[in-house]
């Protein structure tokens, strides 16, 4: 079974897909990495008759895709990234449908409230671009602030609230996607690390497994924070630095809100097992290692622009642990793919002290409210916080999705989709253009939304 090398390690909650296919000498589409982009897009290619093999150094959803907030949102993301969500909400609420797994997808809103006039003003900023999507922006004055929340640090000044805005449960929702996937023809194959691609005459034909060779005319990297790692072997560049970050759930809890919260008290979802996922809007951090400096001209405006928010981790161990991770490996020989089969990294006990007592300061009938489990995971960003959804020209045949910047869980499905129709070079669902890999290295001006919350 492919649950027992990690029961002891898995601290979020999660379904195991125990599954595991023979793996195929061939495939119309091999898709690397089992998380919420992979996965997705596995099913939109079964859907169009193709024969797709999914494959994954772990598990099934194991490392950022069943660690995230599980937030499905649409309030307060990029401008880019709006036709997207849009669309990712529409196909969440048909699988919720139409699986016979509860997703725990729940049009349930998300609330956003602060103190600080300029967050605020950003904020506001961010409602036009967000009506201009079409989606309903309800602005808070101090008022309606606090008759959503009742304050228990000071007054609010106010906020936002997307009613339609949604809720899942990652730890159940992406191996759900990964068994209909399955049913439709989808081979998987667990604990099988992609060591590199497999070129022929400069066109990708296929990846050189652990287990094998799998020849394929078509390929998807959706390896989240590994995708870098594997593009470098063969000389292609994608920026991309990581941040981990920490999250608890709670035991059962009386309501706060029905649906998640932002607040720079703390931030949290309401669970189906009646619990909530807290966490901090602080609470992610960047571990220095050579990719720090690697990237660091491309990264430099998000810095300056950011600084105030950013923590850094600077330690020897993990500087060589990331420096282990990035050693390119010589032909035949395990990579860090097999040697690091699930990134488990261990939670902050300061956040998860700090993110609990906000969520119970000034609520007596959150007393007795206790953390049941904390975990963290490792978010990859892009100097832009947009992710990559594109084919890579260097390597004809190559599709990348990744770099979702904390964004992936909710635009998934979409992304998925995104990244099935580039594969399948059919009309995209939603326009590719502002996810190109290339606009990081064709002179375009880096745009960073000053209006994203």
């Amino acid at each position: 079974m492919p649950s027992q090398p990690f029961a002891e390690i898995l601290r979020q909650p999660f379904s195991w897909v125990e599954e595991n296919d023979p793996l195929p000498a061939s495939a119309d589409v091999v898709i690397i990495g089992a998380g919420v982009v992979g996965v997705s897009a596995a099913l939109h290619l079964a859907r169009r008759g193709l024969k797709v093999a999914l494959l994954e150094k772990g598990l099934v959803a194991a490392e950022q895709s069943s660690r995230n907030w599980g937030w499905v949102r649409q309030q307060g993301r990029d401008r880019r990234e709006l036709p997207l969500i849009v669309h990712s909400l529409s196909l969440w609420e048909a699988w919720q449908q139409q699986l016979d797994t509860d997703l725990g997808f729940r049009r349930t809103g998300l609330l956003s409230l602060t103190r600080d006039p300029a967050v605020l003003a950003r904020w506001q900023r961010w409602a036009v671009n967000g009506r201009a999507a079409g989606i309903r922006v309800d602005e808070l004055d101090a008022a309606a602030a606090e008759a959503a929340l009742p304050s228990v640090n000071g007054p609010w000044l106010g906020g936002l609230h997307t009613p339609d805005d949604a809720r899942a449960e990652p730890g159940i929702a992406v191996p759900a996607l990964a068994r209909e996937a399955r049913r439709l023809g989808v081979t998987l194959h667990q604990q099988t690390a992609v060591r590199r691609l497999l070129l022929e005459q400069g066109r990708v034909q296929g990846v050189e497994t652990e287990h094998g060779i799998v020849r394929a005319p078509r390929v998807l990297l959706a390896g989240g924070a590994w995708s870098s790692l594997l593009l470098r072997q063969h000389g292609v560049v994608l920026p991309q630095l990581n941040v981990r970050a920490t999250v608890l759930r709670t035991t059962s809890a009386p309501e706060v809100v029905p649906g998640t919260l932002c607040s720079a008290d703390v931030c949290l979802r309401r669970r189906l097992d009646g619990g909530y996922t807290v966490t901090l809007l602080e609470g992610e951090q960047h571990d220095v290692g050579p990719d720090s400096f690697r990237h660091f001209g491309r990264f430099s405006p998000l810095l300056l622009r950011n600084w105030r928010d950013i923590r850094l981790g600077i330690g020897w161990r993990s500087f060589q642990q990331q420096r282990r991770w990035q050693q390119l490996p010589a032909a035949g020989v395990p990579t860090v793919f097999e040697q690091e089969r699930i990134y488990n990294p261990l939670p902050e006990p300061a956040i998860t002290s700090k993110a609990l007592a906000g969520f119970r300061h000034g609520r007596p009938q959150l007393a007795g409210v206790e953390m049941a489990a904390s975990w963290a995971g490792r978010i990859d960003l892009t100097p832009d916080l947009v992710p990559v959804i594109s084919k890579v020209e260097p390597l004809p045949g190559l599709v990348l999705a990744a770099g979702f910047s904390g964004h992936g869980f909710g635009i998934g499905p979409g992304a998925g989709e995104l990244a099935a129709d580039l594969l399948c070079d059919t009309t995209p669902v939603v326009d590719a253009h502002p996810f190109r890999l290339s606009r990081f290295s064709d002179g375009s001006s880096l745009f960073i939304d000053p209006d994203v919350i």
